[in-house]
């Protein structure tokens, strides 16, 4: 849970001040770590669990203060996004009966927080990237009002220095330019923390780099994104991108992101990780420093070290060392930042449980990875498990590359069963959670291969937005209405009485983005073989810079036959044809505001601007296709109403 009470506006000297304040703290958990004060008598494990605020339209609801505020348990906490949230779960010695009583914990809080949406119309979705959010989603207006979130966007975007591009290519390809942070609100994750004792903790936490891979890769939830398939696990890609500090010239000098895999192995100690992070990136927050963390030590007691693990916390590392104490007693622990949220609490409790008996296990088994693998293999086979998932291969212990589901299946699930054996885990834990992992590696079916194949088989006339929201509703309803895991659910499909209408409340939503558009020089005949062989009627011209400036529409080639100009001889270019008076939409526009600037002016197409830009297309006949749809729907459930009056309401 981050840290809300801290400064804005700081001064250099107060900078100053609080990197002293860093240091001291690092000076201090070096004498801690060098004397034994660190606790190593029992393994402890722990959990975050981010969630998504839904409205009735499956759209993201910025509810997050008001179900706070309305649950009063002090283990919700605010995430960077109002319609985010997030728990944080009770610390539980990993042995006996701790995974059970971890996932009943999380249905508790999920059930806690559901009722809650309840009273605002709404609900909760577990995903690592809501399908159905959208960039008009991602504004400050959506930004949770406290101090340490706007100080990270402000500085993390002040750090960058110019439009941040966000560029990601899976099945689809997105791009985008931003001026701001805020994609980073469409993440949410499932962390998982391991308590590690400080002579261990070189050899765990470096097992845990090396499992990532195929751990991810079971667990992978995010396939898609502002209506693009991308990487199983895109929100890799996302995170990494949007908080990157480094400028232009930063990066050519290969500095490192401050999200991160890592660059080496650790080598004696995990004070390695620790000083290379207070050097190497800028300090972000800060905050009044009450405590001299050395004299607390000085007078025999344990320090909180809130001004390192302030800025510890402004580096994410996917695998990331932590400090904290209990019951007076300082630890350390790892955090797993990885793995996505959902699809469901029992998935999460099988990659929960996968993880921590690998972690236990192959350390002992195999001693030190280093003798196995190399750094750059398993940060390599890292990101090959968040683009392909269970698709993808990676290199194993023995060097060799194979597919990820075969080394899971033949070599990884047993070690994982001995792991949670070891920490003597009740065995109708192991098999339940681990019988989830082993369905799923059989199937193929991860929740983003669930989600990518959902959207592959529905119709091929449906709009991308209905798809989405379709997925949405399949996973909000399963994780609330059964306990299966995401392998056994069926394929989503748009049901025959669904309410279309409530998908198309703004123009963003059901926009055409596949353009297809010609510059003012193009002669005319390429725009009229362009809207023979692809059936449209408006085609947008453009710039070479993507500026949109004029507008040729079936009715000028028309008029333009009429007038017999095609007859003369003479080539004609668009710019002689097309029309420079056009009256256009933002995506934000709503649906009945777009139509009805339709009828006023007589048009039969909007283009959509944003930020000066051509991002997509309106016209006539999307709004027939709609109110014919729910037609349909409406004959099919055996209710005729008005389709005039449906559409209005919208």
């Amino acid at each position: 849970m981050g840290e809300h009470d801290i400064k804005t506006g700081h001064s250099e000297e107060q900078m100053r001040a609080f990197t002293l304040s860093v240091l001291n703290d690092l000076q201090a958990f070096e004498y801690m770590f060098d004397q034994g004060h660190f606790s190593d008598d029992v393994r402890r494990i722990g959990s975050e669990q981010e969630m998504f605020l839904v409205d009735s339209a499956l759209r993201p609801a910025p509810r997050s203060l008001d179900v706070i505020a309305d649950a009063g348990d002090p283990r919700l906490t605010t995430e960077i996004g109002l319609f985010n949230l997030e728990a944080n779960l009770t610390p539980r010695e990993f042995t006996g009966d701790c995974l059970a009583l971890m996932e009943s914990e999380l249905n508790e809080l999920l059930a806690l927080v559901r009722n809650s949406m309840k009273k605002f119309d709404g609900g909760v979705v577990l995903a690592g990237i809501l399908p159905t959010i959208q960039q008009s989603d991602l504004t400050v207006n959506n930004l949770t009002p406290h101090p340490r979130y706007h100080e990270i966007d402000r500085i993390v975007t002040e750090l960058h220095g110019e439009n941040r591009v966000i560029h990601i290519k899976g099945l689809d390809e997105l791009q985008l330019t931003l001026q701001n942070t805020y994609i980073e609100f469409c993440n949410t994750s499932f962390q998982i923390h391991m308590q590690i004792g400080p002579k261990d903790f070189v050899r765990y936490y470096n097992w845990a780099q090396a499992i990532s891979a195929p751990v991810l890769a079971a667990a992978v939830n995010s396939p898609l994104l502002l209506n693009h398939r991308l990487w199983h696990e895109t929100r890799i890609a996302v995170f990494k991108q949007s908080t990157d500090t480094r400028s232009l010239t930063h990066k050519q000098r290969n500095q490192k992101p401050r999200v991160n895999f890592g660059d080496a192995w650790v080598d004696k100690s995990i004070l390695e990780v620790l000083r290379e992070d207070a050097v190497r990136y800028r300090i972000l927050l800060t905050q009044a420093i009450e405590e001299n963390s050395l004299e607390v030590l000085a007078g025999g007691g344990v320090p909180e070290l809130k001004a390192w693990r302030l800025h510890n916390g402004t580096i994410w590392r996917w695998n990331r060392p932590c400090y904290g104490t209990l019951n007076g007693k300082p630890g350390l622990r790892i955090e797993a930042r990885y793995l996505p949220a959902g699809p469901t609490v029992i998935d999460q409790m099988a990659n929960a449980a996968f993880f921590l008996g690998l972690l236990t296990e192959l350390p002992e088994e195999f001693g030190d990875i280093r003798d196995h693998m190399s750094f750059d293999d398993a940060r390599t086979n890292f990101y090959n498990a968040a683009r392909y998932g269970l698709k993808g291969q990676i290199r194993g212990l023995d060097g060799q590359s194979r597919r990820i589901g075969r080394i899971i299946l033949e070599e990884l699930l047993p070690r994982a069963r001995k792991g949670l054996a070891r920490a003597n885990c009740d065995q109708k834990d192991i098999d339940r959670l681990l019988n989830v992992i082993e369905g799923r590696v059989l199937s193929e079916r991860t929740g983003a291969q669930w989600m990518l194949d959902s959207y592959e088989a529905m119709e091929q006339g449906a709009k991308p937005n209905v798809k989405l929201r379709t997925i949405t509703a399949a996973m909000k309803s399963h994780q609330e209405n059964d306990d299966k895991p995401a392998h056994e659910w069926e394929l989503a499909s748009i049901p025959a009485g669904s309410e279309w209408i409530d998908s198309y409340r703004t123009v963003e939503q059901f926009m055409t983005v596949d353009l297809y558009t010609v510059r003012p020089e193009d002669i005319v005949d390429l725009a009229a073989s362009l809207m023979h062989w692809r059936h449209v009627r408006h085609v947008p011209v453009e710039d070479d810079s993507g500026k949109l400036i004029g507008l040729v529409s079936h009715r000028d080639l028309l008029e333009l036959i009429a007038q017999g100009k095609c007859s003369t001889g003479q080539t004609l270019v668009v710019a002689d044809v097309m029309r420079t008076d056009i009256i256009s939409v933002t995506p934000e526009t709503s649906s009945i505001d777009a139509l009805q600037l339709m009828r006023e002016k007589n048009v039969g197409c909007l283009p959509v601007i944003d930020d000066g830009r051509l991002v997509g297309l309106i016209t006539t006949y999307d709004f027939l296709t709609v109110s014919a749809k729910l037609l349909e729907e409406r004959l099919h459930a055996d209710r005729p109403q008005p389709v005039q009056a449906k559409t209005i309401e919208a």
